[in-house]
Order: C-alpha cells, then sequence, then structure tokens
C-alpha cells in the first residue's frame, strides 16, 4: 500500500501545485490581465502560416485539418536533442521510444491518433524520411538545431502527400541569411554519463547568395547499460536570387548515428544499430504573373542502416558475443516535384505532380544459431519501386468561410493506383473563435519488405493492397474565454484492409509468416488542449488525447489515453523555467512486461547572464524524469531514471 501511495503522490503532487497556483491567478488585477490577454490572442503570431495542409502558404485560421505546429524557439526552450522529444509533447502523438522516455538517442516510433508507425509520413524539406523497408521514420538522424518548425497533420493528409493514412509531419529547415553580417549561435551541453551535445550554426549572405550551415556532434557512454549513442551530423542550405522574380535553392544534409539500442534478455541477443544518411534538394522559384507561381524541386535520399543482433550467450542464441543475425537495408530514392499556384480573388487554387523512384537493397547475415535452423549464411534481396502523383487544391475564402476541396491521384508499380478526395471547412464564429470539420479518404502503401523482400521468418507476399481509411473529423478552437485558449477535436477512422500478420501463413516447405488485408478497425477518440495567458509571467497547459479501437490490436490495446501538463515561467528579460509531465495509456497485453502507469516530469531552466546589441548568452539545466516515473513498453528496455544536464549557448 505504501508503494501505491507513493506512486499516486509522485504523480498527483505536480498537478496539485499547478491548480493551487491557478487559483491564486485570479486575484490578479484587471488591467494586467487585459494586457496579458493581447499575448494570448497573439497565440499563432509565430505559427500564421502553415504549408503543409495544401502545400503552399495559408494562414492557420483558413486550415480545417487538425494542425499543431512547434517552433525553433519552443524547441531551443524545452532544450529537445531529438525530433521525437519535440512530438512527444504534442496531444494525439504517441512516442514509443525503445528503450523507454528519456533515453538520449533512442530510436521511436511515431503513432498519430493511434496508428500504425508506417502510417505517419515524415518529411525533412519536402524530402520522405520513411524507410522502404518498414514504411516508419526515424527520426533520430535529423538534427534539431536546423529545424525552423516542425508542422503535424493528425489523420490522414493522402490529396496533398500520398501515402499518409494516419498523418503528417512536416520538418521546415530554417532559411538561408538575408543579412551581409553574419549571424548564428553556439551551444554545448554536458550531461551525466557523459552525455554531450554540441551545436554551431551561422547565416548571411555572401554576395547575392544567402547560407545557412549547421553542424553537430551528439554522444552518451548510455544512461544506461549497453545504450551509447554517437551522432555526427551536418546541414547546408543556400540561396541564389537569380532576378526579383526568381530563385533557386540548394540543401545538403549529412548524419551518422551509432545507438546501442540494449540487452534483450528473453532473446539472448544484444542490439545496435549504425545508419549513415544523406540528402541533396534543388529547386527553383517563379512568380510568372501577379497571381501566378511556380516552383520546381528535385531530390536524392540515400539511407543506409545496420542491425545488429549478438548473442548474450544465456544458452538461447549462441554464446556470448556470436553473430545472432545482422541487417542491412542500402535504400535510395531519387525524386521531384512540381506546382503552379493560382491566387486570384477569393481563390488560391495549387496544382501539383510528384516522382519517385526508390530502390532497396536489403542484406541478412544468419549466425551459426540461425542457420541451423535452415537459415542459409546470406540472404539478398533487391526490390524496387516507382510512383508518381497528380494532386489539385483549392482554398476559397468568402466572408465569415473557408472551404478547401482537395484530390489526388496516385500510381505506383507495386499496388497500382488510388484517388484521395478530401474536403475542409472552417467558418470564423467569433474575433477570436474558429470552428473546423474535414473528411479525407487516405491511405498507405506496404512496406517494400512486406510485398517484395521479405525478413527474418516472413516471406514477401506480392498480392499486398494499400491499407485505406474514411477519416472524419471536426472542432473548435478558441481563444474568447477570458484566461484561457482551447483546442478540442474529435475524430473517426474507419480503416479498410488493415494489414495484420498471419503466422505461417506463407506455407511449405519454411512456413513462415506473411502479412495479408484482413477485416477492419475503427479507430475514433477526442483531443482536447488549453493554455492559460500569463499572468506574473507564469502560464499553465494541459492536454488529453483519447483513442478507442474496435476491434483491439494485435498487441492487445483497445484503447489509448494520455495527458500532458505544463508549468510555464517566462521572464523574456532574463529566466524561463518550464516544468512539463507526460503520461501515457498504452494498455499492453502482460506479455511485454510494460510499465506505463506513471507520469514522466522534466524541468527545463534557461537563464540570459549576458546580452549586448549583438550577442547573447544563455546558461541551460535540465533534470529528466525529475520524480523517477517509469514509462516502457517492454520489460527488456526501461527508461532512465532521473538525470540532470547543463549547458551554455551564446548568440551572435
Amino acid at each position: 500500500m505504501d508503494c501505491v501511495h507513493r506512486r499516486f503522490l509522485k504523480k498527483i503532487i505536480p498537478l496539485l501545485c499547478v491548480a493551487v497556483i491557478m487559483l491564486c491567478f485570479s486575484h490578479t488585477s484587471s488591467a494586467q490581465v487585459e494586457e496579458e490577454m493581447q499575448i494570448l490572442r497573439m497565440f499563432y503570431k509565430e505559427k500564421d502560416l502553415v504549408v503543409s495542409p495544401t502545400r503552399h502558404p495559408k494562414p492557420i485560421s483558413h486550415v480545417a485539418e487538425n494542425i499543431t505546429v512547434v517552433t525553433a524557439r519552443e524547441i531551443e526552450e524545452m532544450n529537445a536533442h531529438t525530433v521525437a522529444e519535440v512530438l512527444n509533447r504534442i496531444p494525439g502523438l504517441f512516442i514509443n521510444f525503445i528503450g523507454g522516455v528519456g533515453s538520449f538517442g533512442a530510436t521511436s516510433l511515431i503513432h498519430i491518433q493511434g496508428s500504425d508507425q508506417r502510417h505517419v509520413l515524415v518529411l525533412v524539406d519536402d524530402v520522405p524520411w520513411n524507410f522502404l523497408n518498414s514504411g516508419a521514420a526515424e527520426t533520430n538522424s535529423i538534427p534539431v538545431g536546423i529545424i525552423e518548425r516542425i508542422e503535424v497533420i493528425k489523420g490522414p493528409a493522402s490529396s496533398a502527400w500520398g501515402s499518409s493514412l494516419g498523418g503528417v509531419v512536416n520538418i521546415i529547415t530554417k532559411q538561408a541569411g538575408t543579412a551581409k553580417r553574419p549571424s548564428g549561435s553556439v551551444s554545448a551541453s554536458y550531461g551525466e554519463e557523459h552525455t554531450q551535445d554540441y551545436r554551431a550554426e551561422v547565416s548571411g549572405l555572401a554576395g547575392p547568395m544567402g547560407y545557412y550551415i549547421f553542424g553537430g556532434r551528439q554522444y552518451s557512454d548510455g544512461l544506461l547499460s549497453s545504450r551509447n549513442f554517437d551522432n555526427h551530423s551536418l546541414y547546408s542550405k543556400f540561396h541564389i536570387p537569380l532576378s526579383d522574380e526568381v530563385g533557386i535553392g540548394l540543401s545538403v544534409g549529412y548524419s551518422e548515428p551509432e545507438i546501442g539500442i540494449g540487452d534483450f534478455p528473453s532473446a539472448d541477443f544484444t542490439q545496435k544499430g549504425e545508419s549513415r544518411t544523406f540528402f541533396t534538394t534543388g529547386s527553383i522559384d517563379a512568380s510568372l504573373t501577379g497571381e501566378l507561381e511556380f516552383n520546381l524541386s528535385l531530390y536524392r535520399f540515400q539511407q543506409k542502416s545496420t542491425l545488429m543482433n549478438n548473442a548474450l550467450g544465456l544458452g538461447m542464441s549462441g554464446s556470448a558475443g556470436e553473430l545472432y543475425l545482422d541487417t542491412t537495408y542500402d535504400e535510395g530514392k531519387t525524386g521531384g516535384s512540381g506546382k503552379l499556384v493560382w491566387a486570384y480573388g477569393m481563390h488560391t487554387a495549387v496544382l501539383g505532380m510528384d516522382i519517385e523512384k526508390g530502390d532497396l537493397d536489403q542484406t541478412l547475415h544468419a549466425g551459426t544459431m540461425l542457420q541451423s535452423m535452415g537459415l542459409p549464411e546470406t540472404t539478398f534481396t533487391r526490390p524496387d519501386i516507382e510512383k508518381w502523383a497528380l494532386y489539385a487544391n483549392d482554398t476559397m475564402v468568402m466572408d465569415r468561410w473557408s472551404i478547401t476541396p482537395g484530390i489526388r491521384y496516385d500510381h505506383n508499380s507495386i499496388t497500382g493506383s488510388f484517388t484521395s478526395p478530401s474536403l475542409g471547412v472552417t467558418y470564423r464564429l467569433g474575433e477570436e473563435t474558429i470552428a473546423r470539420a474535414s473528411a479525407a479518404r487516405g491511405f498507405t502503401i506496404p512496406p517494400l519488405s512486406w510485398t517484395s523482400g521479405g525478413s527474418l521468418f516472413l516471406d514477401p507476399n506480392p498480392n499486398l493492397e494499400p491499407e485505406k481509411v474514411n477519416s472524419y473529423q471536426a472542432g473548435v478552437e478558441s481563444a474568447a474565454l477570458r484566461y484561457l485558449w482551447v483546442k478540442g477535436t474529435v475524430f473517426h477512422h474507419e480503416v479498410e484492409d488493415a494489414l495484420l500478420i498471419e503466422p505461417f501463413g506463407g506455407g511449405p516447405p519454411a512456413f513462415n509468416d506473411i502479412y495479408v488485408n484482413r477485416g477492419d478497425i475503427r479507430r475514433q477518440g477526442l483531443e482536447i488542449e488549453a493554455e492559460t495567458i500569463p499572468i506574473h509571467n507564469l502560464s499553465l497547459l494541459a492536454g488529453f488525447a483519447y483513442v478507442d479501437f474496435h476491434p483491439a490490436k494485435e498487441e492487445g490495446s483497445d484503447k489509448m489515453h494520455s495527458y500532458k501538463a505544463g508549468l510555464n515561467y517566462e521572464n523574456r528579460k532574463s529566466f524561463t523555467a518550464q516544468l512539463f509531465g507526460s503520461y501515457v495509456w498504452w494498455d499492453l497485453d502482460p506479455a511485454y512486461k510494460a510499465s506505463y502507469d506513471d507520469f514522466i516530469w522534466d524541468l527545463n531552466l534557461n537563464k540570459i547572464i549576458s546580452s549586448r546589441e549583438k550577442t547573447s548568452a544563455k546558461l541551460f539545466l535540465t533534470a529528466h524524469n525529475l520524480f523517477n516515473g517509469s514509462q516502457y513498453t517492454f520489460g527488456d528496455i526501461k527508461n532512465p531514471k532521473r538525470w540532470v544536464e547543463a549547458g551554455i549557448r551564446v548568440g551572435f
């Protein structure tokens, strides 16, 4: 009983403190409240224009989709090291950290409103980041220091982006400089177990050419045994104006994360991962007339990842250190897109085309234990895919109404064609209140390993079809309440031809597993977000998301829910502080030996120690998992307990 009480108190005491502070706010003078209400009314000042819903900038008040935006300033103040840490703060996103919450550089799986990880499309500068082999995306290869903002569409976005049944995470990088005097920043942090993060960035003009250059290094011995992390990253972006109407752009990025994923005693192996990621983009933008714009972009993306499994020596996988299984995926994508944008009167219409060719070299090296079970020492497959698509949408603004119809036609060499229509509507109920509703049909194509490549004990199924969804969402966002900004959304997703694994379905002689399109899944639920006005520099935020599944998912879940809670103190002259807590109920089968009935609280402190006209210096400190909570989805891989880091950031 004492343990239960202690666990309860760990979760409830910070929330009680937040409630007490909120009660204290009620005695603030009305003059101060009205002044600070102006801040709330400008809640989306930095997030005013978004590009993800229609692939062209438009005011967020005209966006019918359920969208959340995170800015570079917010990322800096939370002292995030990976994209997954940032996404974990967004209600409706469920981030499964392989290694538990708080693991430095941990791999992660992104779920939006209960979707599978392969249903979420991740983009960086419009380059698809998802693996061809599994359909999922690994974001620890994306340096957070290069991010200008992240736009997250919760729900299918297939009418704009194609294969994205669950949603889109669109990462938009920082722009090339526009001033002759270089500006930038240098930062360094150091924490327990030699956990380090070093970054440097600079932007400016070299003649007429604008540039942005970033370099970073992350390293940790491992906050828990066998959880080391090492990553080098470089990124650059250039913009050259050819005339007042025409400009060309170029970006190049590289990262090389190496990670100790951890020991798995239940399977008798330890796992490590290595990857190398390279991408480059080229683009041209032209203003053809006062109403017509044109954009053309090309990209090359290469990602080679190796997952190494060696025996622990417990008797199931061989002697200690012996090879159990190495899997290497060497992927390359070449693609491009072009679009015309026509803005006239009440219309902003977008007509575009996407093309891509992807190749996957997949190599499996089996150890002696697996060879004794009939597997060859080396297995090599090389599936590929070709895709093209046409899309069109129009945003029509009429008085209080904004109506956005959209449609896209996709074709690929694996599963054929699919058409994705959508319709979104917003209505301004008042000066500070917007109602939204959307209906969309979307899809996700099967991963290449499931259709053409296969993997360990998995046969490919070339007859797989895309998973399909009919989606409906509606919500209201308002800053009209005296002290509060609120946003509420309900959603209903009906998934058809869901991909499920059929044990031994591959038939003789191996009787391997196989994926099949089997049945329908309904996902429905709601999201609620709220943030108070800052009073005496203090503000509160909270979020809740609930998802119901029918039938239950394969891992036993028939429901998921999460809570987000935070307390912010912001004195922009010198000091900011954040206390943020996250709770996720995964509803997993007991066989996973998971533990997640707990809040994880992080404390971030930032103190400006020097501020001059052209330079500034800031100290920061973060205490991760402040109250030693437990939140992990597999018993072999627990999350770290409390750990602390500190650093300095210098701007010029």
